[in-house]
């Protein structure tokens, strides 16, 4: 077996890449990298009840698209394979067996109606739990019911008093009653393993150093500690990360769900965040730098990342961060880049075959935080929409309706005159034109930006507006402006 770290991400192929499930990958991904180690990928669907068509590819495509490549896996091979549990059933129940053998484990036959009905009442182990009846069955009445072929699971026996104890990286010392554990179940009536035995089967048998799981699962621990002492194996070492909690409309906190917002990366995505901005913000939930860097792409990651750095307290998923950490990354990337990102968004709202995408790139990039944002950012670009005069009427720049028509009427004289149409050749007109005029630029600004943009906030000034929809369009809706400020005048006189 190899001496070196061996992580594992194993999830059961039930639906979307929820955020917690996401963080876990990401840690364990970072724990096998920073220690010069190896990131395996283990599926988990011996719960069939629960599979969902589709969804192993929905695993591949995230940890792909996150850059989360794992050295060993269902698609890929290795040394340890299956990769997939379902495919690896024959092996589990010989290791059941095995325990059979020496005494650790036994056959029950209890049915569902007996187990129901320990439920409700408390037994002789002073709680609601199965009462080890089989435990204690003769072997000629064990061989018998064998021989018959009642149906059965294999439970394991766990201790009857003292504790068991385990040492978590994050946790500290963790210690429970034996008292507190049932018989756990070891293989199932159907003949598959449960999830914990799997578990603890498989990662022995693949090397698995470090486990890495939610603190929900610490009362577990004990579980898997007592198979692997069962079979004389070394314990790997465990990595409990905190809970994620989400923000309530009353300011509270719970664990995170999806009434707080998407929970999923899939969901994330189509909402218009880049998969190395959801990473960003993931890797903060729970371990911290040991300086004050937010921005740090995988690599950097990996660099910096240390387990003695993840923190016991729970975090909180903030969607006003992950939109701070979207734009940062938005803006890090050159023109180019952005334009295919860009691209979709701006034809949903864009189809004028004249315009220049690389030009609202430009004008729009430092104002997006959200791909998605960008349609109802430009949606004035395809049609002008109707708005209400007061537009025009501005305080900070000194506008009213009044020097709005004078201003536009000069603009459009001189912009009819401009034989260069770009972003520099129309400012440097409307500047001097501002001179001329002995106004400020802002009260110049103003009424054409909203005559030609019918809005009050636009992700660009008059000038990039102007050159993005070109000389002719630009002088239409300035004509528009100047006859419905004409014919407001001409009514109040």
């Amino acid at each position: 077996m190899e001496n070196k770290v061996r992580t594992r991400y194993a999830p059961s192929p039930t639906g979307f890449m929820h955020i917690g499930n996401l963080r876990t990958a990401l840690y364990e991904y970072l724990i096998s990298k920073s220690l010069g180690g190896k990131f395996i990928l283990r599926i988990e669907d011996t719960d069939q009840c629960r599979h969902i068509e589709g969804a192993q590819e929905v695993i591949y495509s995230t940890l792909k698209q996150v850059g989360l490549t794992y050295d060993e896996g269902p698609d890929i091979g290795g040394n340890f394979g299956p990769y997939v549990q379902s495919q690896r059933k024959d092996i589990y129940l010989k290791y059941a067996q095995r325990l059979i053998e020496e005494k650790k484990a036994y056959h029950c036959f209890c049915d569902k109606e007996r187990l129901e009905s320990l439920k409700s009442s408390e037994n002789c182990l002073g709680y609601g739990g199965y009462d080890r009846h089989c435990r204690y069955c003769d072997n000629s009445l064990m061989d018998s019911m064998l021989k018959s072929g009642k149906p059965y699971v294999i439970r394991q026996k766990m201790p009857l008093d003292g504790s068991t104890e385990f040492t978590d990286e994050v946790y500290g010392e963790i210690i429970v009653e034996n008292k507190e554990l049932q018989d756990q179940i070891l293989i199932k009536a159907d003949g598959l393993p449960t999830y914990n035995f799997a578990n603890v089967i498989d990662d022995h048998l693949m090397g698995i150093t470090h486990i890495v799981r939610g603190c929900e699962y610490l009362s577990s621990a004990p579980k898997y500690n007592l198979l692997y002492e069962a079979f004389g194996w070394e314990i790997p070492k465990y990595i409990h990360l905190p809970l994620i909690m989400g923000k309530n409309e009353d300011g509270s906190l719970s664990k995170l769900s999806k009434r707080h917002g998407s929970v999923s990366f899939e969901d994330l995505v189509r909402e218009g965040y880049l998969p190395e901005a959801i990473v960003n913000c993931i890797a903060l939930l729970g371990w911290c730098p040991s300086d004050n860097r937010e921005i740090f792409s995988l690599s950097d990651l990996v660099k910096k990342f240390s387990i003695d750095r993840i923190s016991k307290s729970p975090s909180t998923f903030d969607y006003d961060k992950l939109n701070w950490f979207n734009g940062e990354y938005i803006r890090s990337k050159e023109d180019d880049h952005l334009l295919c990102l860009f691209t979709p968004y701006i034809k949903k709202a864009v189809s004028r075959s004249n315009i220049d995408y690389l030009k609202i790139v430009q004008t729009i990039k430092n104002r997006v935080t959200k791909l998605t944002q960008i349609p109802d950012m430009i949606d004035f670009i395809e049609t002008l929409p109707k708005y209400d005069i007061n537009l025009f009427v501005n305080k900070k720049s000194k506008t009213n309706l009044e020097n709005s028509l004078l201003v536009l009427k000069k603009a459009k004289e001189r912009l009819l005159s401009l034989n260069t149409w770009c972003h520099e050749s129309i400012y440097d007109l409307l500047i001097d034109m501002a001179k001329e005029m002995q106004i400020k630029n802002g009260t110049l600004m103003w009424p054409i930006r909203v005559a030609v943009s019918g809005k009050l906030v636009t992700p660009g000034g008059a000038v990039e507006i102007l050159d993005i929809l070109g000389k002719d369009e630009s002088i239409n809706r300035i004509n528009l402006a100047i006859e419905i400020l004409t014919k407001f005048e001409e009514k109040n006189l």
